[in-house]
């Protein structure tokens, strides 16, 4: 705001006799001016007088001009140019890049405004692209940065000079900042912002890999979707070829679209099945229709249209979770769902089913009455005492263990304790009822799903669901399906296998590519004959597939449920076999559907060492927090772990080797360590945690990638930014100068509102304007009574 002064008299003890003097001059001057011809020449000549016997009397008063400014060399002021590679465009139409005008403005011989500002503040000069530096004459500048930290430059500012009398900052930026999105942060404690924008216009051509995005499904097919969008500048009519290459630089997939606007943003989407499990890294490349992307970022850019190539690649991590994943089958008998779900299953590398098959039920207890103390048979007396263990295994069911690990897992038949059944990432249970469970197992198998986060599904035989008794059960209440008496109307016969709409929305309930062949494949299916009548799906649950009859009725025959950490399955079909006895194609169809199901159960289900990505928010510098939570054989958090994290930069250029890092324990959360890395170069990076407990044996391993591509986010967009700048600018109590009058602004800085101001006077009534201007009005109305005439 701008404090123009304020008029004030020092003379007030003389204020009662001049108006009495005035008043009495009035008079006079009324009197004498009574016999003049009436008309505007006595009017005239009677204001002019009384001004000028006024302005006279006036003086008495000594009225003085006073105001405030800023008192030379108390206020700091900064100045921060922006020495980032985004200076290096150069606009539409313009002959010199926005550095060029950079440099012009801070030239001292050819513009005088700093000198200006260091008559009146104590100017400091800075230049930042990533970090603020101080400089003495901008000589530093060499648009090098391959960052635009506005944010981090401002705050870094505010640190350093806090409690300091801060008048303002001069921002030189074309305000395409890395760090700052909206909403903007808090911007309490900044001073006002003045931003000068560099730049104009777009340039005329430019394309730019704005933003690349990883999903991944159980879809067997295609795992993985890449989608890269791409902003392109000026290629209206024209081709633009996207290609992603793997790590050994193989092109993997090419697409082509066609710009139809001047500037509008195209969405390519690659589906890929990488060749190995776990984390892989790929490249995203664009380039105009026909033209041969460079490798590294500046090859071939005299000769490219482009304004810049920097921004037209980046490297993308894609973590696909490396097993094995172990998955608990047990059944109540043999039968024939097992044995195609095994065959299915042993085609995924990394997936391990271990089966637990009762072949025969536990017999009931005899109460054999012989002496005293007897616990045999007494049909055998005399043929040798049985012991303890021939006497029980005739009360226990008979189990077969398939796929076990060693000859001590699944002894003891299932597991009892956690540390036992925590190793497992699922349970799949089939054709068994409740009571084989005792209520320990069943209420550790729900909280193998709500606390441990694993999956559990139930299939659809004889003794699932309601004909198991498994209502108000503990596995029971974490079904999707109410398992109470069903409603009338429901399938009886032979049902017909569907999708529901959700179910079409999920890839890993889907075998095919496109809607049309997955129709086509549904139509095939054959009739189911043993089916599982619920009475409805839980709130919260989704139904994937259905079952109907040749009436119309349907019953849910794939209902899925988050369930705590976990998620559960209810699979009601019974006979989901008679599927792969059709032909050949109709096999390789049903263990493909298992193996996406199995994939969907297993997914997200945590390890004991997890290692995760978070970025730092707001950091310029594409910093990352590495987060390593390591639990127990209980999947307690363990607190007294060692945890070792090695970064190994991938795709990265000039990247150095592996690091050895180590993480530290968190204060606010059990069994969390974590540390804080910065990237040096652009490019991926791999992260392999190792996490010991006490005693230096190994708890547990993980790896996870990442991505930094800091010259692609500051050449995100091109067109300056003014949207941002003034919100800044308004959010501070500044304003966007236009460098045009940079000079004319930074003369008028010190009548501005600072911390540290003086107050100036000027003496009106000791001026020869007023002397003068009285004079002229007595003057003034002498000449115009000799003029007509008047006495």
């Amino acid at each position: 705001m701008m404090f123009l002064g304020a008029l004030t008299f020092a003379g007030t003890d003389w204020l009662w006799p001049l108006v009495g003097f005035l008043a009495l001059a009035l008079v006079i001057l009324v009197w004498s001016y009574r016999a003049a011809p009436r008309g505007p020449v006595r009017v005239a000549c009677l204001i002019l007088k009384a001004l000028g016997l006024a302005a006279l009397a006036v003086c008495l008063l000594e009225p003085m001009w006073t105001g405030q400014r800023a008192r030379p060399g108390a206020n700091l002021f900064l100045v921060m140019a922006d020495n980032s590679q985004g200076m290096q465009v150069r606009d539409d139409g313009a002959s010199q890049t926005r550095g060029d005008e950079l440099r012009a403005l801070v030239d001292p011989s050819r513009t005088d405004w700093q000198a200006t500002l260091t008559d009146n503040f104590d100017l400091r000069r800075y230049v930042f692209d990533r970090r603020l530096q101080p400089t003495k004459d901008f000589a530093e500048l060499d648009f090098s940065g391959n960052a635009t930290a506005i944010g981090g430059a401002l705050s870094t500012a505010v640190d350093r000079f806090q409690g300091r009398p801060l008048a303002g900052i001069l921002l030189l930026t074309d305000g395409n900042a890395t760090d700052l999105r909206d909403p903007l942060p808090d911007l309490t404690g900044l001073p006002p912002i003045y931003p000068v924008l560099m730049g104009q216009r777009a340039p005329t051509r430019d394309l730019s890999v704005q933003q690349v995005q990883v999903s991944q499904s159980a879809f067997e097919d295609a795992p993985v979707s890449i989608q890269a969008d791409v902003g392109a500048i000026g290629y209206r009519g024209r081709p633009v070829v996207a290609r992603l290459i793997d790590r050994g630089g193989r092109v993997v997939q090419e697409q082509t679209l066609q710009s139809q606007r001047e500037s509008e943003t195209l969405a390519f989407r690659f589906q890929v099945k990488p060749d190995q499990p776990g984390l892989s890294f790929y490249q995203v490349s664009v380039a105009g229709g026909g033209a041969a992307t460079p490798t590294l970022p500046g090859e071939g850019a005299a000769a490219s249209e482009e304004a810049t190539l920097v921004n037209n690649q980046r490297v993308v991590a894609v973590n696909r979770s490396r097993g094995p994943y172990r998955v608990l089958y047990v059944t109540g008998r043999p039968n024939w769902e097992f044995k195609f779900l095994n065959r299915a299953v042993m085609e995924d590398r990394e997936m391990e089913l271990v089966a637990l098959i009762r072949v025969a039920k536990r017999e009931p207890k005899f109460d054999f009455r012989g002496r005293a103390g007897e616990t045999s048979n007494p049909l055998f007396r005399g043929f040798g005492s049985q012991s303890p263990e021939e006497v029980e295994r005739y009360d226990q069911p008979v189990l077969v263990r398939l796929n076990t690990r060693d000859e001590f897992e699944l002894a003891s038949g299932f597991p009892r304790t956690p540390e036992d059944l925590y190793g497992y990432h699922a349970i799949m249970v089939d054709d068994l009822e409740a009571e084989f469970f005792t209520p320990d197992q069943a209420m550790l198998v729900q909280k193998f799903v709500s606390e441990r986060g694993g999956g559990f599904m139930m299939l659809g035989g004889m003794e699932s669901f309601q004909q198991g008794n498994y209502h108000r059960t503990p596995i029971g209440e974490m079904l999707p399906v109410y398992l109470d008496r069903p409603e009338e109307g429901l399938p009886a016969g032979a049902v017909r296998w569907d999708l529901t709409r959700e179910g079409w929305l999920q890839p890993w309930a889907r075998l095919r590519d496109n809607e049309a062949d997955e129709r086509a494949r549904i139509d095939t299916l054959p009739m189911f004959e043993v089916i599982n009548r619920v009475r409805a799906v839980k709130p919260g649950a989704s139904v994937i597939a259905t079952a109907r009859d040749a009436d119309g009725a349907e019953v849910p025959a794939l209902s899925v449920q988050r369930f705590g950490r976990g998620r559960t399955a209810a699979l009601t079909v019974g006979d989901l076999w008679r599927w792969g006895m059709r032909s050949a194609e109709a096999r390789e169809d049903m263990d493909k559907a298992w193996r996406q199901w199995t994939r969907w159960l297993v997914a997200d289900v945590p390890n004991r060492v997890q290692l995760s990505i978070e970025p730092v928010a707001s950091d310029a510098s594409g910093a990352v927090n590495l987060q390593v939570r390591v639990r127990d054989e209980k999947f307690q958090p363990l607190d007294d772990a060692t945890v070792t994290v090695e970064v190994e930069p991938v795709m990265a250029e000039g990247g150095t080797g592996a690091l050895r890092l180590q993480a530290e324990a968190s204060a606010n959360e059990a069994g969390l360590y974590e540390l804080t890395f910065v990237p040096r170069v652009t490019g991926g990076y791999k992260a392999s945690a190792l996490a010991t407990n006490s005693v230096g044996a190994e708890v547990g391993r993980d790896e996870a990638g990442w991505s930094v591509d800091l010259a692609a986010d500051e050449f995100r967009s091109l067109t300056p930014n003014f949207a941002l700048m003034e919100t800044l600018a308004q959010k501070t109590g500044g304003e966007v100068i236009d460098s045009a009058r940079l000079n004319a602004f930074v003369r008028g800085l010190p009548e501005r509102k600072v911390p540290v101001m003086e107050t100036w006077s000027y003496p009106l009534w000791h001026t020869p304007a007023m002397l003068v201007f009285a004079f002229a009005c007595l003057l003034a109305e002498w000449s115009l009574r000799r003029w007509k005439g008047l006495p």
